[in-house]
């Protein structure tokens, strides 16, 4: 595929690319490189790794690895090479591509692999439940999603047979957004994910994944992109799940990340539904008794969301748009606090805001308050 922020790295994003693909190196020691590299990774790019592997905080298998490679501009360099193949793009922490809430959790990925467009900042929800759910529930969950993605959110989840999988075709019946976080590489998908990849695709759809090119699944793989699923969203919504059911672990991660959590009640004799119910009956959950609590707790107002892709894209925007959009968060502010943070004239900034609000990224509420969505 083709992408510019790919095609166009920086040495960080170099150095950044080739340890994130040393298996055993995780968020924590990179962390920890960086420091060790007076708070940037680009200088282990630019010498030998034999040249300071011996003084580098990292782990005996993880030191190992890296000693059978003798530059990670070269190690990025097949890397990339690898993702053209593939065709995916990478996505850095706080580039335009990279889901902007995953950026506050504290193990988050410092990039993501992706097949798709990623499309404008929004409200999102992760929607997530069993791969084998009560019979009938299914066309139940799609009917949902759809019609959470009609009121403008973006529907998030694992791309799994059942409610994900349920859920994502939801939001794609009505053009909606939804974002699928997987747990094998792109380029190693088991044969349903590669049979669902280009309809998903088609209809604009997005994969990512935090694993390099030629990871195959595996019993951890799961469990770890749960928290992405989460850390993407600005809820979690557990439509149906056992006792045991994996979805529980993306309810958790999204706890742990502050994120708030929604259940689906159902029948207490249902054993399907038995993980929801405990959920709401322990408090870690609010019950959700239609697309309305969805957007109620994302902060969704449908009335005031433009259509996708109604206003054109975000690399069309001008740049005092993109500035003026930088400065404002989701608790509304009024035009003067705006102003103050901006280096626009009063007159320049009005019409960015008209322009982010024809776009559908910004809604003005009444008193001349401004808020992203």
């Amino acid at each position: 595929m083709a992408d510019a922020e790919t095609d166009s790295l920086t040495m960080e994003q170099q150095a950044c690319l080739a340890l994130w693909a040393v298996p055993g190196l995780g968020p924590r020691t990179l962390a920890a490189l960086r420091q060790f590299a007076d708070g940037r990774l680009a200088p282990l790019a630019s010498t030998r790794v034999a040249d300071w592997l011996s003084d580098a905080p990292v782990s005996p298998p993880v030191r190992r690895r890296l000693a059978s490679v003798e530059h990670l501009s070269l190690l990025a360099e097949r890397l990339l090479e690898a993702c053209h193949a593939g065709r995916m793009g990478v996505a850095f922490a706080g580039g335009r591509t990279y889901p902007e809430l995953l950026r506050e959790v504290d193990d988050a990925p410092p990039l993501l692999f992706y097949r798709g467009q990623p499309g404008h900042p929004r409200r999102r929800v992760a929607m997530v439940g069993s791969r084998h759910p009560d019979q009938g529930f299914l066309p139940f969950a799609r009917a949902f999603a759809r019609r959470v993605a009609e009121g403008g959110v973006g529907v998030v989840s694992g791309a799994a047979a059942g409610v994900d999988r349920a859920c994502h075709w939801g939001a794609l019946d009505v053009a909606g957004e939804t974002w699928a976080f997987l747990g094998s590489a792109l380029d190693a998908l088991d044969p349903a994910q590669a049979r669902l990849l280009p309809h998903f695709l088609e209809r604009g759809g997005v994969f990512f994944s935090e694993l390099p090119p030629g990871v195959r699944a595996s019993t951890s793989t799961f469990p770890r992109r749960n928290r992405l699923i989460s850390g993407a969203s600005d809820a979690v919504l557990v439509m149906r799940a056992g006792e045991k059911s994996g979805s529980l672990l993306t309810a958790q991660a999204g706890r742990a990340q502050g994120r708030p959590i929604l259940a689906l009640p159902g029948d207490v004799r249902q054993e399907a539904a038995a993980g929801c119910n405990v959920l709401i009956r322990d408090g870690h959950a609010r019950a959700c008794l239609g697309a309305e609590d969805v957007w109620r707790v994302v902060g969704a107002r449908p009335g005031q969301v433009v259509a996708p892709g109604a206003g054109g894209s975000w690399d069309e925007l001008s740049a005092e748009a993109r500035g003026a959009y930088a400065l404002l968060d989701r608790i509304p502010r009024t035009f003067d606090e705006v102003l103050t943070g901006s280096t626009l004239s009063a007159a320049a900034l009005a019409s960015a805001l008209v322009e982010l609000e024809l776009t559908g990224l910004v809604v003005q509420h009444p008193g001349r308050l401004y808020e992203k969505i």
